[in-house]
Protein backbone atom coordinates (compact mmCIF):
# COMPACT_ATOMS: atom_id res chain seq x y z
CA UNK A 1 0.00 0.00 0.00
CA UNK A 2 1.31 3.40 -1.10
CA UNK A 3 1.45 6.51 1.18
CA UNK A 4 -0.53 9.59 0.05
CA UNK A 5 0.05 12.67 1.10
CA UNK A 6 -3.11 15.27 1.06
CA UNK A 7 -3.34 18.88 -0.18
CA UNK A 8 -6.45 20.58 -0.44
CA UNK A 9 -5.56 21.43 -4.26
CA UNK A 10 -7.76 24.57 -6.17
CA UNK A 11 -9.76 23.55 -8.81
CA UNK A 12 -8.65 24.84 -12.61
CA UNK A 13 -11.04 25.15 -15.51
CA UNK A 14 -10.18 24.43 -18.18
CA UNK A 15 -11.31 25.91 -22.01
CA UNK A 16 -10.08 23.66 -25.65
CA UNK A 17 -9.75 26.37 -27.80
CA UNK A 18 -10.79 26.00 -31.81
CA UNK A 19 -6.98 25.46 -32.70
CA UNK A 20 -6.97 22.72 -29.57
CA UNK A 21 -4.63 24.09 -27.35
CA UNK A 22 -5.89 24.53 -23.64
CA UNK A 23 -6.20 27.12 -21.55
CA UNK A 24 -6.72 27.12 -17.62
CA UNK A 25 -8.70 29.57 -15.55
CA UNK A 26 -7.00 29.85 -11.95
CA UNK A 27 -9.00 30.67 -8.88
CA UNK A 28 -7.96 34.34 -9.15
CA UNK A 29 -9.62 34.10 -12.72
CA UNK A 30 -6.46 34.77 -14.73
CA UNK A 31 -6.04 32.83 -17.84
CA UNK A 32 -3.08 30.46 -18.56
CA UNK A 33 -1.76 28.34 -21.29
CA UNK A 34 -1.09 24.95 -20.45
CA UNK A 35 2.20 23.35 -20.15
CA UNK A 36 1.94 20.82 -22.89
CA UNK A 37 0.84 24.51 -25.17
CA UNK A 38 3.50 26.08 -24.44
CA UNK A 39 6.37 23.24 -24.85
CA UNK A 40 4.81 22.09 -27.91
CA UNK A 41 6.01 25.50 -29.48
CA UNK A 42 9.55 22.91 -29.88
CA UNK A 43 8.02 20.51 -32.05
CA UNK A 44 5.38 22.40 -34.03
CA UNK A 45 7.25 22.91 -37.07
CA UNK A 46 9.28 19.52 -37.25
CA UNK A 47 4.80 17.80 -36.71
CA UNK A 48 3.93 20.22 -39.37
CA UNK A 49 6.37 19.24 -41.55
CA UNK A 50 5.57 15.23 -41.27
CA UNK A 51 1.79 15.53 -41.60
CA UNK A 52 2.53 17.33 -44.81
CA UNK A 53 5.07 14.46 -46.31
CA UNK A 54 2.66 11.94 -45.09
CA UNK A 55 -0.75 13.17 -45.75
CA UNK A 56 -3.01 14.51 -43.26
CA UNK A 57 -5.33 11.32 -43.33
CA UNK A 58 -2.55 9.03 -42.38
CA UNK A 59 -1.27 11.66 -39.80
CA UNK A 60 -4.79 12.06 -38.55
CA UNK A 61 -5.07 7.80 -37.67
CA UNK A 62 -1.75 7.82 -36.39
CA UNK A 63 -2.04 10.51 -33.89
CA UNK A 64 -5.20 9.01 -33.03
CA UNK A 65 -3.49 5.36 -32.40
CA UNK A 66 -0.28 7.21 -30.12
CA UNK A 67 -3.13 9.77 -28.68
CA UNK A 68 -5.15 6.43 -27.70
CA UNK A 69 -2.35 4.20 -26.01
CA UNK A 70 -1.28 7.10 -24.48
CA UNK A 71 -4.44 7.73 -22.45
CA UNK A 72 -5.02 4.62 -21.90
CA UNK A 73 -1.63 3.84 -20.18
CA UNK A 74 -1.52 6.56 -18.45
CA UNK A 75 -4.34 5.56 -17.01
CA UNK A 76 -3.21 1.95 -15.93
CA UNK A 77 -0.09 3.70 -14.27
CA UNK A 78 -2.69 5.56 -12.06
CA UNK A 79 -4.74 2.95 -11.56
CA UNK A 80 -2.18 0.53 -10.47
CA UNK A 81 -0.49 3.42 -8.04
CA UNK A 82 -4.07 3.48 -6.50
CA UNK A 83 -3.67 0.09 -5.71
CA UNK A 84 -6.65 -0.71 -7.93
CA UNK A 85 -7.28 -3.59 -10.40
CA UNK A 86 -5.66 -3.45 -13.55
CA UNK A 87 -6.19 -5.57 -16.72
CA UNK A 88 -4.48 -3.75 -19.62
CA UNK A 89 -6.14 -4.87 -23.20
CA UNK A 90 -3.73 -7.54 -25.00
CA UNK A 91 -2.22 -4.59 -27.48
CA UNK A 92 -1.20 -2.39 -23.74
CA UNK A 93 -0.42 -5.68 -21.78
CA UNK A 94 3.32 -5.82 -22.99
CA UNK A 95 3.99 -2.26 -22.97
CA UNK A 96 2.55 -1.58 -18.96
CA UNK A 97 4.30 -4.54 -17.78
CA UNK A 98 7.81 -3.17 -19.09
CA UNK A 99 7.31 -0.28 -16.92
CA UNK A 100 5.60 -1.81 -13.59
CA UNK A 101 8.99 -2.61 -12.24
CA UNK A 102 9.44 1.18 -11.94
CA UNK A 103 6.18 2.44 -10.98
CA UNK A 104 6.50 0.13 -7.86
CA UNK A 105 9.78 2.70 -7.35
CA UNK A 106 7.09 5.13 -6.51
CA UNK A 107 5.87 5.84 -2.93
CA UNK A 108 5.16 8.68 -0.54
CA UNK A 109 3.17 9.95 -3.69
CA UNK A 110 1.82 13.75 -3.15
CA UNK A 111 0.18 14.54 -6.84
CA UNK A 112 -1.40 11.86 -9.53
CA UNK A 113 -2.90 13.47 -12.01
CA UNK A 114 -3.63 16.82 -10.45
CA UNK A 115 -3.88 20.56 -11.51
CA UNK A 116 -1.15 22.85 -10.89
CA UNK A 117 -0.29 26.35 -11.66
CA UNK A 118 2.13 29.08 -11.52
CA UNK A 119 1.45 32.88 -11.52
CA UNK A 120 5.66 32.94 -11.70
CA UNK A 121 5.62 31.32 -15.17
CA UNK A 122 1.76 31.84 -16.28
CA UNK A 123 0.85 28.00 -17.27
CA UNK A 124 -0.90 25.49 -15.95
CA UNK A 125 -1.68 22.28 -16.31
CA UNK A 126 -2.38 18.51 -14.97
CA UNK A 127 1.39 16.85 -13.45
CA UNK A 128 0.85 12.95 -13.99
CA UNK A 129 2.61 11.91 -10.64
CA UNK A 130 4.81 13.99 -7.83
CA UNK A 131 6.03 11.56 -5.46
CA UNK A 132 9.14 9.73 -4.17
CA UNK A 133 10.84 7.70 -6.87
CA UNK A 134 13.21 5.52 -5.50
CA UNK A 135 13.31 7.85 -2.13
CA UNK A 136 13.95 10.75 -3.76
CA UNK A 137 11.24 13.49 -4.09
CA UNK A 138 10.49 14.17 -8.00
CA UNK A 139 7.95 15.01 -10.49
CA UNK A 140 7.49 12.03 -12.75
CA UNK A 141 6.03 11.74 -16.05
CA UNK A 142 4.59 8.41 -17.99
CA UNK A 143 5.16 8.44 -21.38
CA UNK A 144 4.53 6.17 -24.55
CA UNK A 145 6.50 5.76 -27.77
CA UNK A 146 6.15 4.06 -30.77
CA UNK A 147 9.84 3.60 -31.21
CA UNK A 148 12.96 4.10 -28.78
CA UNK A 149 14.19 7.68 -27.92
CA UNK A 150 16.79 9.13 -26.60
CA UNK A 151 18.01 12.04 -24.36
CA UNK A 152 18.11 14.73 -27.15
CA UNK A 153 14.96 13.53 -28.87
CA UNK A 154 12.72 14.47 -25.54
CA UNK A 155 13.73 17.90 -23.91
CA UNK A 156 10.24 19.14 -24.41
CA UNK A 157 9.55 16.51 -21.64
CA UNK A 158 12.52 17.45 -19.73
CA UNK A 159 10.84 21.38 -20.05
CA UNK A 160 7.64 20.36 -19.07
CA UNK A 161 8.41 18.56 -16.09
CA UNK A 162 10.89 21.51 -14.62
CA UNK A 163 7.69 23.45 -14.98
CA UNK A 164 5.16 21.55 -13.05
CA UNK A 165 8.21 21.49 -10.41
CA UNK A 166 8.07 25.16 -10.17
CA UNK A 167 4.43 25.03 -10.11
CA UNK A 168 4.42 22.95 -6.90
CA UNK A 169 6.92 24.89 -5.19
CA UNK A 170 5.05 27.76 -5.75
CA UNK A 171 1.77 25.92 -4.46
CA UNK A 172 3.65 24.18 -1.44
CA UNK A 173 6.44 25.68 -0.72
CA UNK A 174 8.36 22.35 -1.05
CA UNK A 175 11.16 22.41 -3.69
CA UNK A 176 11.74 19.34 -6.07
CA UNK A 177 14.83 19.19 -7.83
CA UNK A 178 14.68 16.04 -10.01
CA UNK A 179 12.83 15.45 -13.32
CA UNK A 180 11.67 11.31 -13.76
CA UNK A 181 10.46 10.22 -17.56
CA UNK A 182 9.42 6.69 -17.37
CA UNK A 183 8.23 5.61 -20.80
CA UNK A 184 7.21 2.76 -22.14
CA UNK A 185 8.17 1.69 -25.76
CA UNK A 186 6.63 -0.39 -28.24
CA UNK A 187 8.48 -3.89 -28.89
CA UNK A 188 11.36 -2.87 -26.48
CA UNK A 189 12.84 -2.49 -23.58
CA UNK A 190 11.19 0.44 -21.19
CA UNK A 191 13.15 4.15 -21.15
CA UNK A 192 14.08 6.16 -18.08
CA UNK A 193 15.32 9.50 -17.80
CA UNK A 194 16.39 11.29 -14.62
CA UNK A 195 17.07 15.27 -15.06
CA UNK A 196 17.78 17.52 -12.44
CA UNK A 197 15.18 20.55 -12.36
CA UNK A 198 17.50 23.38 -13.05
CA UNK A 199 19.08 22.26 -15.98
CA UNK A 200 15.99 22.79 -17.94
CA UNK A 201 13.55 25.62 -16.20
CA UNK A 202 15.35 28.17 -18.44
CA UNK A 203 14.64 26.91 -21.27
CA UNK A 204 10.64 26.28 -20.53
CA UNK A 205 11.00 30.14 -19.63
CA UNK A 206 12.51 31.42 -23.00
CA UNK A 207 9.52 29.00 -24.86
CA UNK A 208 7.03 30.65 -22.64
CA UNK A 209 8.18 34.11 -23.82
CA UNK A 210 8.00 33.10 -27.09
CA UNK A 211 4.55 31.79 -26.96
CA UNK A 212 3.69 34.89 -25.28
CA UNK A 213 5.22 37.00 -28.64
CA UNK A 214 3.58 34.49 -31.05
CA UNK A 215 0.17 34.69 -29.13
CA UNK A 216 -0.50 37.49 -27.00
CA UNK A 217 -1.48 35.31 -24.21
Amino acid sequence: MRNFIQYDWAKLERDTQPDGTRVYKTPSGKAYPSVTTVTGLQTKKGILEWRRRVGEEEANRVSAKASGRGTRIHTLCENYLLGNDVNPSISDAEMFGSMREWLDDIDNIHCLETPLYSDFLQVAGTVDCIAEFQGKLSVIDFKTSSKPKDRDDIHQYFMQTAAYAVAFEERTGIPIGRLVIIMGVDNDFPRLFIEKRDNWIAGFRKLRMDYRNQYNI
